[in-house]
């Protein structure tokens, strides 16, 4: 018998972390959390938890998978552009370039000259190609940082023209008028909220401005008595015509037809265009600036552009989004609506046989993230009690859905395939931490169980109650109509740029 398993004595944190479980704790996910499972153990002990080697197995079991306190959350919220939850998922090509690339690499190093090479040329050569019409292009680390970067380099101590209506807020508070004003760029405002002209614009250019600005509107769509001039009317005046469309779009998309995109503004005469990587581009955290190559060059050597660069990892993603396979966020926006029907009723089908009220319903996808505002995307999901929202979020893979109507919906749009048995699995956990717990406090109440039969119906029952509300049949839900467009807006935050 080991010094660690004398009855009654509390091993110290020590001589617990020599288990072996530990040791390769320690190893992948540094001692510091290791040593906080052996103090779990301890605790554990304390309470009565006995053997040794069942409290080690705990300890370990609610240790995280990864040496970060950021948490793999599914998205079945059907926002597939989701702030709040990091905004575009990476592709495996992409994670995989991270990986590669994570060690040293020629990030700035011409090999074959031996020489100082063009930082990330990869990716940079990888955007151009994406976007032909661009006579040169430059990556920072966001957009508004793209954003800033225009105003400081071109337009510090001048003017920007730019509509009344496009000064939007973007996310977490943040004004688009106070981010340009902040470089030292003075804004000059025409039109109306809800009117401009190209005329509008051209009264306003004089020997102190520097651009004419366009901003796509994020999260917000106005309807009625609206106009806008065209990018080709704003081009054809005499200032440089700078237009951030936001989503990351490169290309026309049918599903999205008046969503802006980088070709087509260039096409139409625009000096320069911004957008973000991690929206409809599908790939990581970057503002893309592509337009007039002496534009971007002066972008390029300006000195603020040091402070904005981004990183080799960021980089690596960027160029394999461009060159790799469709990513997740592209796939989710052209899954189509049998496909994604098909998976909730199997879903809701095989949840019902393990005695859930799940019920498969038609649902409305949108895109998020300030893109394609007003759009909804047909979709399917699993209607649910809504009192499996809270232990979903707290399961060991957490889930986030969309409460509506006093159900709890999980939209398969924003859901691999491949994530369907992780999902169901998950719901499964959850019932049961809302069912034990309901159950046992009828056990107590009626007495002694002596017979099994019928357990699961009463099981059921107890659930109900538990939750409140829930229909008595499935049928009381049959048909749903899950109107996401308004409902995630309501319930669920993340829709920011």
């Amino acid at each position: 018998m080991g010094k660690a398993d004398v009855p009654g004595r509390i091993p110290s944190v020590r001589e617990i972390m020599d288990d072996p479980r530990l040791r390769a704790a320690a190893a992948g996910l540094g001692r510091s959390e290791a040593r906080e499972a052996a103090r779990r153990v301890q605790r554990l002990l304390r309470g009565g938890h006995r053997p040794l080697a069942e409290a080690v197995a705990d300890a370990v079991a609610g240790l995280p998978p990864a040496p970060t306190r950021h948490r793999r959350v599914l998205n079945a919220t059907g926002v597939l552009v989701h702030t709040n939850l990091g905004r575009a998922p990476l592709s495996r090509a992409a994670v995989d370039a991270v990986a590669y690339l994570a060690g040293t690499s020629d990030l700035e190093l011409d090999l074959a000259q031996n020489r100082r090479g063009r930082r990330g040329r990869g990716a940079l050569e990888a955007l151009h190609a994406a976007v032909p019409a661009a006579e040169a292009v430059h990556v920072v680390n966001n957009n508004a940082a793209a954003m800033v970067l225009v105003a400081t380099a071109l337009a510090q101590g001048a003017e920007i023209v730019v509509s009344r209506g496009e000064l939007v807020e973007i996310g977490d508070g943040f004004r688009l008028p106070e981010l340009l004003e902040s470089t030292g760029a003075r804004l000059r405002e025409v039109g109306t909220t809800n009117r401009t002209t190209a005329e509008d614009y051209a009264r306003a250019i004089g020997d102190n401005t520097a651009l004419l600005l366009r901003v796509h509107p994020s999260n917000f769509a106005m309807t009625g008595h609206v106009s806008s001039p065209s990018v080709r009317e704003l081009a054809s005046l005499d200032r440089p015509l700078v237009v951030d469309i936001g989503s990351g779009l490169l290309a026309p998309h049918p599903l999205l037809p008046d969503e802006p995109d980088a070709a087509t503004v260039l096409t139409q005469g625009a000096a320069l265009v911004t957008a973000s990587g991690d929206k409809l581009l599908g790939g990581p955290q970057a503002g893309l600036l592509l337009g007039d190559a002496g534009l971007v060059e002066r972008l390029r050597r300006h000195p603020l552009a040091r402070a904005l660069r981004t990183g080799k990892l960021t980089l690596a993603a960027l160029e394999a989004t461009l060159r790799g396979p469709v990513p997740p966020l592209r796939a989710a926006l052209s899954r189509s609506v049998g496909e994604l029907g098909d998976r909730a009723g199997e879903m809701a089908r095989r949840l019902c046989g393990a005695g859930l009220d799940a019920v498969a319903v038609a649902t409305e996808a949108v895109v998020g993230g300030g893109g394609a505002p007003g759009v909804a995307l047909p979709s399917a999901g699993v209607s649910l009690p809504a009192g499996l929202g809270p232990p979903l979020r707290a399961g060991r893979t957490p889930v986030l859905g969309c409460v509506h109507k006093g159900r709890l919906v999980l939209d398969l749009r924003t859901v691999e395939a491949e994530d369907d048995e992780l999902l169901i699995g998950a719901v499964l956990d959850a019932w049961g931490l809302v069912v034990r717990p309901s159950a046992a406090a009828a056990a107590a109440a009626a007495g002694p169980v002596t017979e099994t039969t019928g357990a699961l119906g009463e099981t059921a029952g107890a659930l109900g109650e538990t939750v409140g509300a829930v229909p008595e049949t499935a049928g009381a839900v049959t048909g749903i109509a899950v109107k996401a467009a308004g409902a995630v807006a309501r319930a669920v935050a993340g829709a920011g740029p």
